[in-house]
């Protein structure tokens, strides 16, 4: 803008003059003498008139690189910002359908857990005489679980792979005895199948405190055993098959005694699936 001006003699009129206050931003005005006649103006602003065009579409020479960098910035925000709300849009829709198919699911299937629990165990390889008479305060054992497990499946249309890679392991006081697999099988719908397994242990060390823990076990006739089994399986529903999932049995045995005749006091089985 043009800086304002007080003049000294009275403005032009505008009727002449509108055109040439159009075409430029700067008037010289011409001091008129007081021998003229005319009255003076009282001292005041006078508006410089500017074109729109050059007002609103063309910034100051400082401004416009400012103006670039602005412009170019909100051109490079709307993909970003278009971007976001389809990928939040697709997974909200992804989130309903997996909570409708899923509700669907269960109200044609009813998907109900397997039961599993321990039938009998045949030991052997924990001779608790000849740990107790030893003079060494560690004892080295290589004991021997044969054990018969029973798997229930009461699922109606719903039919369960086991597949390799499973792991089968006996824990006493946080210290593994032994260990082994299950056997590769398919287990149908409404079935109940009974599997044997044998697991082993080899150069397994037995400190002082353990084997008088073993001993004292034994006498009172309940000796705490842990069994953790971890099962990938495939799940058929139809003619689909799943993803491989593992199933997680972990269950508290207690026996009478540790050698072959021993007998199941207690066993108390709980059921959990990773499906990832």
């Amino acid at each position: 803008m043009a800086d304002r001006v007080h003049p000294r003699a009275s403005p032009p009129s505008e009727a002449g003059h509108d055109d040439n206050f159009s075409r430029s931003s700067e008037t010289t005005l011409k001091p008129v003498s007081p021998d003229s006649g005319k009255p003076l103006p009282q001292p005041g602003t006078y508006v410089i008139h500017i074109p729109k065009d050059q007002v609103y579409r063309v910034p100051p020479p400082e401004n416009a690189s400012r103006y670039k960098h602005l412009a170019r910035r909100s051109k490079r925000r709307r993909p970003c910002c278009l971007c976001l709300c389809w990928s939040f849009a697709l997974f909200a829709i992804f989130l309903v359908l997996s909570a409708v198919a899923a509700g669907i699911f269960y109200l044609v299937f009813k998907p109900e857990s397997p039961n599993y629990s321990v039938k009998a165990i045949i030991i052997r390889g924990l001779n608790l005489t000849a740990i107790t008479t030893s003079s060494s305060s560690v004892q080295t054992v290589s004991p021997e679980f044969d054990i018969t497990i029973r798997s229930d499946n009461p699922n109606d249309k719903i039919g369960i792979y086991y597949q390799k890679d499973s792991s089968v392991e006996i824990f006493y006081s946080d210290i593994r005895l032994c260990n082994g697999i299950l056997p590769v099988f398919y287990q149908p719908s409404n079935n109940v199948t009974v599997f044997h397994t044998v697991l082993k242990g080899s150069g397994i060390e037995l400190s002082g405190t353990v084997k008088n823990s073993l001993v004292e076990a034994q006498k009172r006739g309940e000796v705490p055993l842990d069994l953790k089994i971890r099962a990938p399986v495939k799940i058929k529903v139809g003619s689909v098959k799943t993803w491989k999932i593992t199933v997680k049995v972990d269950c508290v045995i207690t026996v009478d005694k540790l050698t072959a005749d021993a007998k199941i006091v207690s066993n108390d089985c709980d059921y959990g699936v990773d499906l990832w």
